[in-house]
């Protein structure tokens, strides 16, 4: 256990009113003037008694025992949201007990609320709340606490770093739905703004036979059925199942901008995480794989609504890096994982220099797969185009973005060309815009 003893107040104001008493007894013996020697040595033998209690004070604070500290963290968090920790204090003195206590949190979490005091009376434990708030995802580790104690005689303060060891993991913004806390995903879905088209025709897979309704169709007859039972029997079918997703996320240098307290990357993540979350609840299996990252991960496409939480664990401390996106090591490692027939979500930034590079790669991977280019587009850049333009700087601006959207238009263009989709997206509307275009591909039967 570390520790810094200091003065407190109350030891510097004797310190200081002695100084004067000095100083004013100083300035009247340089002037002359005759005073009684028992000033003098009144004035010493304060100075010794406050030197010897303040010397006696400190041994006493140095040996007391530090009060015991229990953090109460969350397991998990969610980032960017405010989260409550417990501190519970406890102490074995036979007097009441005043201090003030600070946590210290690793980087990357903000805190409110922090130091606190707090007065424990004898026997008692007393608890204290602050507010924490995850300003980017992965693992963190809690190692200390710090409190400050007074003395018996309030002449000197303690600052003591006790270990406290706790750790928690942050996850990406996805606490709403993690463990199908949800009413009913249609529910949300609509809240978010997403659109399911009118499906045309029927599902693909046979579900279950029943008797004929009004409004169906005499498609749906079981002719054989009706036989046997003497009265119409309908096929009811549904929207195939067991079908498979995988993203592709792009963990490089473009996926770094920055749109509100979320970078691009998060946006992605968190979107792909929503679009997991419908699917699974669909019957279908998803997956992830990752690029142009630290280290280059692969998920499985699994289905069941375990395989959202194997993905939150396996996605949480993903971070985006320096590095270039190479979109053709990336579709021939995914091509070498995934034989199955897939629906795979390439999450990135597109760019004009991609153009040869991203045609070729997609191309190769549409020979196998379904494919579906998801496009982060930066919010600065729409508002840039909506501007008024009163100065040249402006007018530089305005012709940059135009260019620059010009050249993302074009690319897009070519790939629709070439049989494949495009979703160009704002960072927060992207989760939404995933959901509404994979569910009128499922009902359409176009997956």
């Amino acid at each position: 256990m570390k520790q810094e003893l200091k003065p407190s107040r109350l030891l510097l104001g004797w310190l200081g009113a002695l100084m004067g008493l000095a100083v004013v007894l100083g300035t009247l013996d340089a002037l002359g003037i005759d005073l009684p020697a028992k000033l003098s040595a009144v004035g010493w033998g304060l100075l010794m008694a406050l030197i010897l209690l303040s010397l006696l004070d400190a041994w006493r604070l140095t040996r007391q025992p530090s009060p015991r500290l229990q953090r109460q963290l969350p397991g998990s968090l969610a980032l960017g949201r405010w989260s409550e920790v417990r501190i519970t204090v406890e102490h074995d003195f036979s007097q009441p007990l005043t201090l003030s206590v600070f946590d210290h949190a690793p980087e990357g979490l903000t805190v409110e609320n922090l130091p606190q005091n707090i007065t424990l009376r004898p026997g008692e434990h007393g608890q204290l709340g602050y507010r924490l708030r995850p300003l980017s995802r992965g693992y963190f580790g809690f190692e200390r606490c710090e409190i400050s104690l007074p003395s018996t005689l309030r002449l000197w303060t303690t600052r003591r770093y006790l270990p406290l060891v706790d750790a928690t993991r942050v996850y990406p913004d996805f606490a709403r739905v993690y463990g199908g806390q949800l009413i009913a995903v249609d529910n949300w879905i609509s809240q978010l703004g997403v659109r399911q088209r009118q499906r045309r025709g029927l599902g693909l897979e046979f579900h279950q036979l029943r008797e004929f309704r009004e409004g169906d169709s005499l498609r749906q007859i079981d002719w054989k059925a009706t036989a046997r039972q003497r009265t119409p029997i309908a096929r009811e079918y549904q929207d195939e199942r067991d079908q498979q997703i995988v993203f592709m996320l792009d963990c490089g240098r473009r996926m770094r901008s920055q749109d509100g307290d979320l970078a691009h990357f998060d946006h992605a993540l968190n979107a792909c995480l929503l679009l997991s979350y419908v699917a699974l609840r669909q019957g279908d299996a998803v997956g992830i794989t990752t690029f142009a990252g630290e280290k280059d991960h692969y998920l499985a496409p699994v289905k069941g609504s375990g395989q959202l939480n194997v993905l939150l664990n396996s996605v949480y401390d993903l971070k985006s890096t320096q590095r270039p996106a190479d979109y053709g090591v990336a579709v021939r490692q995914l091509l070498a994982r995934q034989k199955r027939r897939a629906l795979v979500v390439l999450v990135t930034n597109l760019r004009d220099e991609d153009d040869e590079q991203l045609l070729g790669a997609v191309k190769q991977l549409s020979r196998q797969h379904r494919v579906l280019v998801a496009s982060l587009r930066e919010e600065v850049l729409d508002s840039l185009r909506q501007t008024p333009v009163q100065t040249w700087q402006d007018a530089l601006a305005y012709c940059g973005t135009i260019d620059f959207f010009n050249a993302r238009a074009t690319l897009h263009e070519r790939l629709i060309a070439h049989g494949v989709p495009v979703l160009d997206a704002r960072p927060g509307e992207l989760g939404a815009q995933l959901v509404s275009r994979y569910l009128s591909w499922k009902k359409a039967g176009t997956l």
